[in-house]
């Protein structure tokens, strides 16, 4: 099997890369070590300079020596671990009975901790020992008075945390030196890699016939027809998708190497090289076919150097922002219920961390039995699961909203047999309680009734609320794509009603009274199972 031969840009990275860390990191390894034995001798150090000073002050003599009151070594004891930012200073005479101690009420109890005989045999001791204050690095340094004769003892102790803190921080200077170096060797392989891999213009010799290959087969593949011009308007790329759209017009010449003007008159692709700007979702008939087309200059160095076209057929993508619809008002109910659920819990435990558990406990029924009864009717009523669960989630919705949705039916009405039905269904309604929740915002009184009826083969859905009311100039145009008073970028909720009751080939009456509210009724064919 032939091995994969790596990049240029690739090699020279980790090349580069490679070198600066393992450099950097074999430089760590060589003082990283020596740093932290440096560092602990310098702590064992300070502990032994302090534990001398204190062992050869007069102050502490001459009370050890019952020259002076005894209270006087704690005091000077404190003050000197204070200044020298040790853990303990503790004097102690020959029976190891301690005279000091950061805890005044350890004084005048045993010393605890390893190498206190040998201090009291007149030897300095540095070791790790546990005492009352935890683990630390103590120093042990013998007390004689003017004559020679040994009185005491004291013990310097650094806190072992402390110890670690220094190596720790010294570890970390050079890990963060070493961090640095690492980035800023990366950063300078990769810049270099980069640079020659622009001179190159970003491909490998080996890759070249590839890439292109590739190009060509995302090119067949995508839905989406395609076809690109040069700076002559001389067509150069035309996939698959676009020529079955140019075929289903009755446009049947191969249009590779032909000026765009010729193939397609109106294709506007020449004013785009002119202008340099896009221009996206613009519509173009043709031979009767309704087209939705982008239009995109391709520059290269600033210079326009061609331009591209994208088409897709207008009844594929209408018929895709209805299924889009469809699923923005699922997600809809979902998220409403969601969010009502979340505010119960809150309600729960907020009765819960204030002990109000008879409370939490008839809140919790109500809540149960009120669902029971909501959810019970719904499912009692509509059969076809799906729409239940929209209307379901709509209740929760509507009172998120702050409004009352009641939803009846004089009869069972049976699942669809088409889902189909169902997708328009949920359109219809969920267009037409969302303008009624919209109606009824600005009102007092916030009520939506939906009524269902099946009877004959017929579905009747009764949607009335008691909202703001529809004007009668507006009530002519309301099914009109972009049609609204509401401002800009609405109206396509009537309009995708409309498009179902079209498909399902139902029906639909309004009436309205300006302050009063909105009544719609739909009469739908229903072919149930």
């Amino acid at each position: 099997m032939k091995r994969k031969k790596w990049s240029l840009q690739a090699t020279i990275t980790v090349l580069v890369c490679g070198v600066v860390v393992l450099s950097l990191l074999v430089t760590d390894l060589l003082i990283t070590r020596t740093i932290a034995t440096s560092i602990e001798k310098d702590q064992e150090e300070k502990a032994t300079n302090v534990a001398r000073i204190v062992a050869h002050s007069q102050l502490v003599t001459e009370a050890l020596g019952k020259q002076k009151q005894e209270v006087s070594i704690q005091e000077f004891a404190e003050e000197t671990r204070s200044l020298t930012d040790v853990q303990f200073v503790v004097v102690m005479d020959m029976n190891g009975t301690r005279k000091s101690h950061p805890n005044p009420k350890k004084i005048g109890k045993q010393f605890i901790g390893e190498g206190k005989e040998i201090a009291l045999n007149g030897s300095e001791h540095v070791a790790v020992s546990k005492g009352t204050l935890g683990t630390s690095l103590r120093s042990l340094t013998p007390i004689f008075d003017r004559t020679g004769k040994q009185i005491g003892v004291v013990a310097v102790g650094i806190s072992l945390n402390d110890v670690e803190k220094a190596v720790s921080q010294g570890r970390k200077n050079i890990y963060v030196g070493t961090l640095l170096g690492i980035v800023a060797g990366i950063f300078g392989a990769v810049f270099m890699a980069r640079y020659i891999k622009k001179i190159l213009f970003g491909l490998e010799p080996s890759t070249i016939a590839k890439l292109l290959q590739e190009r060509d087969a995302i090119l067949q593949s995508v839905r989406e027809g395609i076809i690109a011009v040069d700076q002559d308007s001389r067509i150069t790329l035309v996939n698959k998708a676009a020529l079955r759209l140019f075929q289903k017009a009755g446009l049947t010449q191969e249009p590779r190497g032909m000026k765009m003007e010729e193939y397609l008159s109106n294709s506007k692709l020449g004013q785009i090289m002119v202008t340099g700007k896009t221009e996206p979702n613009e519509e173009l008939v043709l031979n009767g076919i309704t087209l939705v087309v982008n239009r995109v200059p391709v520059f290269l160095n600033d210079k326009i150097v061609g331009a591209v076209s994208t088409f897709r057929d207008k009844t594929e993508i209408q018929q895709l922002a209805e299924q889009l619809t469809g699923v923005r008002l699922y997600a809809e109910a979902l998220r409403a219920q969601s969010h009502e659920f979340m505010n119960k819990l809150h309600v729960i435990l907020g009765m819960s961390h204030m002990g109000y558990y008879d409370q939490m406990t008839n809140y919790i029924k109500e809540l149960v039995s009120h669902r029971n009864n909501e959810i019970g009717a719904i499912t009692r009523d509509i059969k076809d699961p799906v729409l239940a669960g929209f209307l379901i989630g709509k209740l929760s919705y509507a009172r998120e909203a702050g409004a009352k949705l009641h939803i009846s039916s004089d009869r069972q009405v049976p699942e669809p047999l088409h889902s189909h039905i169902s997708h328009e269904l949920i359109t219809i309604l969920g267009n037409l309680i969302d303008n009624a929740l919209e109606s009824v915002s600005t009102c007092s009184r916030r009520q939506i009734e939906v009524h269902f009826d099946y009877g004959d083969d017929i579905l009747t859905i009764d949607v009335k609320d008691t909202g703001v009311g529809i004007e009668k100039e507006t009530l002519n145009h309301m099914f009109e794509r972009g049609f609204s008073t509401k401002g800009e970028d609405r109206g396509l909720g009537l309009f995708l009603v409309n498009q179902s009751l079209e498909k399902l080939g139902g029906e639909i009456e309004i009436s309205s009274k300006l302050s009063q509210g909105t009544r719609f009724v739909v009469y739908i064919p229903y072919d149930c199972r």
